[in-house]
């Protein structure tokens, strides 16, 4: 073995020294070992280097406007790619004021350097943000809110504006956005505007459009500046064609890393999702006219773990049909490889998607091409219509005025672009500009109605088939139900799914003895699904389970009970404790179960008193809200408080994690 430093020739002791003294005594033995073997075997302590990011950096967002000349700075917090969108058209907005702007992600950005956005004459800041879950920030809009929250740094001299989007049928409407506009006034800021509340739930465009009409004159009359009266178009990206690229060097459908589909590497997430097969997919409906699926993922391999309550994504893609009739009208070859590349270098989003790929690929993976597109893309594609007419009639529905005409043309006869492009004869945008002005196809997400303790290796989804007929004779139906609707097993083909999990705060109490009350109409069961499988699970394994409630709700019993067997397994077996069912068109007058609710509202007072926990799981609009007044009147009457303290009482549950909602409008 060799020597540590300072133990060889010319060190403290010879080797007969060295045996000398271990032969003589234990304690110089036991002192030299272990000196020699810390030298022999040395330990490094792990060194972190932080990067030191100086004032006026230049990977700092304050450095790039100063270096570009913006004085307008949008930042977005988004979950879905609205927020973006509309951050994106407010920075194209401010050249037609004499102004700069750019888009940024604040995920991305120092955000302790917005106090020195002073050092840029007229400058402004703008947030676009989202509210998402039970009044939470968006994933990239955490780091923001945390700053905020922990203090934040003095903002004289600012000028801000805030739009918030959210939806009204959630409680905790536009949360996030109401949040920093107000923290920004405390902080020093200066207000230009009240902050805007986009509601989803009724239409947000509208919404949007209405405030930023209100939004650009007082910037004109603050700053002292006008309006170009160019209302044209402003590309931007440019169009490169691609020949002769190898297919390894095209994206065909991948969400960020080229080849991901290819060669699957773990972690999975958003941007790498786990491509996984399906193992069951069988119709749940006995009857009638509606359609409702349950599909089983293996994720065996994957190394994704679940829990119950927790969301799967799935990526869908868009029907190949309308594909082929969009390259038809527009007489593009679909197979043309391109890169479309934002022409201002300094832009954090290189690319509108993952670039090169071909116009078949962009509008199959990337493209959201069924959903009715807002008043902006209307105004771009004008600049293409020959007929006058036509042009015209494009244009009266991008402002406030034309709000109606754009509800009525667009919205409630669901004209995607395809539909436009069918009724306007003259339009005739070019393919790459279609490819810039549509929005991200998104990711749609499904309550887990499975259990890890029963399922490890895969995720079970139950989703209803979204397919209607609209005043104009077209056939419309939901992109990613549609798309998981055609790949059934029994054809003999292997499909595969683009996923990863969301995790949620939908959960079951940490302890099995806590009682809990389920309420979940429809595929709103599908998360309670794999809580019964859990509780029963449990059961089995010898461990006290407490009282578990379910009220489910359909429209028959003959048609579209779904997991009646299951359920009435779990009631026989004593892991279901109570089931209430509403058939709301099973008799004369339509039941439903907020009914039921009303019924037992001793059952509830008692199972709450009792430590229970309470989950709701479905329609926001309506049903959710019901049962929540439901439940008020339940401690109302129950616990013989007033109003004031019901209410008070069902808000410490909520804070508790006692009383969980997961809904969706």
């Amino acid at each position: 073995m060799s020597s540590a430093p300072g133990a060889g020739a010319g060190g403290y002791f010879s080797m007969i020294d060295f045996f000398v003294l271990s032969a003589a005594g234990g304690f110089a033995m036991y002192w030299f070992f272990f000196r020699n073997k810390k030298q022999d075997q040395p330990t490094f302590k792990k060194l972190t280097v932080t990067p030191v990011v100086e004032r006026g950096s230049s990977s700092g967002f304050i450095n790039k406007m100063k270096n570009t000349n913006r004085n307008v700075v949008v930042f977005y917090g988004s979950q879905t790619g609205t927020a973006e969108e509309f951050a994106t058209r407010l920075a194209k907005d401010a050249t037609r004021y004499g102004m700069k702007g750019m888009v940024a992600d604040p995920e991305e950005c120092d955000m302790e350097d917005l106090s020195q956005l002073t050092e840029i004459e007229n400058s402004l800041v703008i947030f676009c943000l989202a509210t998402y879950g039970e009044g939470d920030p968006t994933d990239n809009a955490q780091e923001f809110y945390d700053y905020l929250q922990g203090g934040g740094t003095e903002l004289d001299g600012i000028k801000y504006a805030v739009f918030a989007l959210g939806n009204k049928t959630y409680e905790h409407f536009n949360a996030m956005g109401k949040f920093v506009d107000k923290r920004l006034e405390e902080l020093g800021a200066t207000r230009l505007i009240e902050v805007g509340l986009g509601d989803d739930d009724s239409n947000i465009e509208e919404d949007f459009v209405s405030w930023r009409e209100k939004f650009w004159p007082i910037v004109c009359e603050h700053f002292g500046v006008q309006a170009t009266g160019d209302d044209s178009s402003i590309r931007q990206y440019s169009l490169q064609v691609n020949e002769d690229l190898p297919a390894e060097k095209i994206y065909h459908g991948e969400i960020s890393r080229l080849g991901s589909f290819n060669l699957q590497k773990p972690p999975y997430d958003a941007k790498n999702p786990f491509l996984a097969p399906i193992i069951a997919n069988r119709e749940l409906h006995k009857g009638g006219d509606r359609s409702c699926m349950h599909i089983e993922l293996d994720i065996s391999g994957s190394k994704i773990r679940y829990e119950s309550g927790d969301h799967v994504a799935v990526y869908p893609m868009n029907d190949p049909d309308i594909v082929e009739r969009i390259g038809k009208r527009l007489e593009t070859d679909l197979d043309t490889v391109i890169t479309l590349t934002n022409v201002d270098e300094e832009a954090s989003k290189k690319h509108p998607f993952p670039n090169p790929t071909s116009y078949r690929t962009a509008l199959t993976h990337y493209l959201d091409i069924q959903s009715p597109p807002r008043t902006h893309i209307l105004r771009e594609l004008a600049e293409y219509a020959e007929d006058p007419k036509e042009k015209e009639f494009l244009m009266s529905m991008t402002s406030s005025d034309g709000k109606d005409k754009y509800n009525d043309w667009i919205v409630k006869d669901h004209r995607n672009i395809l539909a436009i492009l069918d009724d306007l004869k003259s339009l005739k945008p070019p393919m790459d500009h279609i490819c810039e002005m549509l929005p991200r196809l998104q990711a749609r997400y499904y309550s887990i109605s499975s259990s890890p303790k029963i399922h490890p290796t895969s995720i079970h989804i139950t989703a209803v088939l979204i397919s209607y007929t609209t005043r104009t004779g077209r056939s419309v139906k939901g992109v990613a139900t549609k798309w998981l609707a055609d790949k059934p097993i029994t054809d003999g083909k292997k499909y595969t799914v683009p996923i990863f999990v969301r995790k949620s705060q939908f959960r079951l109490p940490f302890k099995p003895s806590t009682p809990v009350l389920m309420i979940g109409p429809g595929t709103g069961l599908a998360p309670f699904r794999g809580f019964l499988q859990e509780r029963d699970f449990l059961k089995k394994e010898g461990k006290p389970v407490g009282e578990t409630i379910l009220y489910f709700g359909c429209r028959y019993k003959a048609q579209d009970f779904i997991y009646e067997d299951e359920i009435n397994q779990y009631l026989k077996d004593g892991s279901l404790t109570k089931l209430h069912i509403a058939f709301s068109r099973d008799q004369k007058e339509k039941v439903y179960v907020q009914h039921l609710l009303n019924k037992n509202k001793e059952e509830i007072w008692r199972l709450l008193e009792n430590g229970g926990h309470i989950y709701v799981c479905g329609d926001a609009r309506n049903m959710a809200r019901e049962v929540h007044d439901m439940l008020e009147r339940s401690v109302i009457e129950q616990g013989n408080l007033d109003a004031t303290k019901a209410a008070e009482y069902i808000k410490k549950l909520q804070s508790k994690g006692r009383y969980s909602c997961d809904v969706w409008s």
